[in-house]
């Protein structure tokens, strides 16, 4: 009896050895990998963080995490030194990476609607693609000038008959310097957060320059004359915008068409 006693005493201690042991080798393992991996500590966003947010108010919703390096931005932030007194420029969704461009000082915060729009002037909205606007590098608050191309009839060509005939195609600066008041983008997609394992293509991609995607929709500020056309254009033509420095009185250049493009 004692005897068997002693024998069950005996295989529990080693089950509880070997699971102790097993449990260790497992976290050697787990370490192991993460060291492979290069971990860097990285915050990531834990709860949804509206604009505006101090940056005292951020702690909350923010933890460190160790990530591969190579899934790691450029700009991310390991801790939030360095940021009293700054405010999130951007809403913030959990699972991203809390990168430096998110925060800005309160006085650099623009938000849309939040510019001052001369009295008289009416707002138009368009749609327009990133390499239509400078890279999409506008801001409320910025200055753009507005190109229209038309397809036809938008330059003089030869006569025929005693009427003025349009070039087939032709370019023309319509609009100089006109008020950007609101911009608004689709979200970037977020980063993967802790515990998604990443393929190499992701890797690559999240290591590569990131280029704007999807439409912008910037609304300008422009007086009867110019919104007129800047609708018509919207609707039968095609609209490239510049960030303009250009001086308030400064002329439109000449029309460029298909057959003065090369002289």
């Amino acid at each position: 009896m004692k005897s068997r006693l002693i024998a069950g005493v005996a295989a529990i201690v080693l089950a509880l050895v070997g699971a102790v042991m097993v449990f260790a080798y497992a976290n050697r393992a787990d370490a192991r990998a993460v060291e492979d991996l290069e971990p860097v500590d990285v915050l990531v966003v834990q709860a949804e963080v509206p604009a505006g947010t101090p940056v005292a108010d951020l702690a909350a919703s923010v933890a460190t995490t160790q990530l591969p390096g190579k899934s790691v931005a450029d700009t991310a932030l390991p801790n939030l030194d360095n940021t009293v007194g700054m405010v999130t420029a951007v809403d913030l969704v959990p699972g991203e990476q809390l990168v430096a461009e998110r925060l800005v000082k309160p006085e650099d915060l623009v938000t849309p609607g939040s510019v001052e729009v001369p009295a008289g002037l009416h707002e138009v909205s368009i749609l327009v693609e990133p390499q239509r606007i400078a890279g999409g590098r506008v801001a409320p608050g910025d200055y753009v000038g507005v190109f229209m191309s038309m397809g036809a009839g938008g330059s003089e060509g030869e006569e025929e008959g005693g009427e003025s005939l349009g070039s087939e195609k032709s370019t023309q600066l319509v609009i100089p310097r006109v008020l950007v008041s609101s911009v608004q983008r689709a979200p970037e997609p977020a980063p993967a957060a802790e515990g998604v394992e990443m393929t190499e293509e992701e890797i690559a991609a999240a290591e590569a320059e990131a280029l704007p995607s999807g439409s912008l929709m910037v609304t300008i500020a422009l007086n009867p004359d110019q919104a007129t056309r800047l609708v018509f254009a919207s609707e039968f033509e095609s609209i490239w915008l510049s960030k303009a420095t250009a001086a308030e009185g400064d002329a439109p250049p000449f029309i460029v068409n298909d057959e003065g493009l090369y002289r």
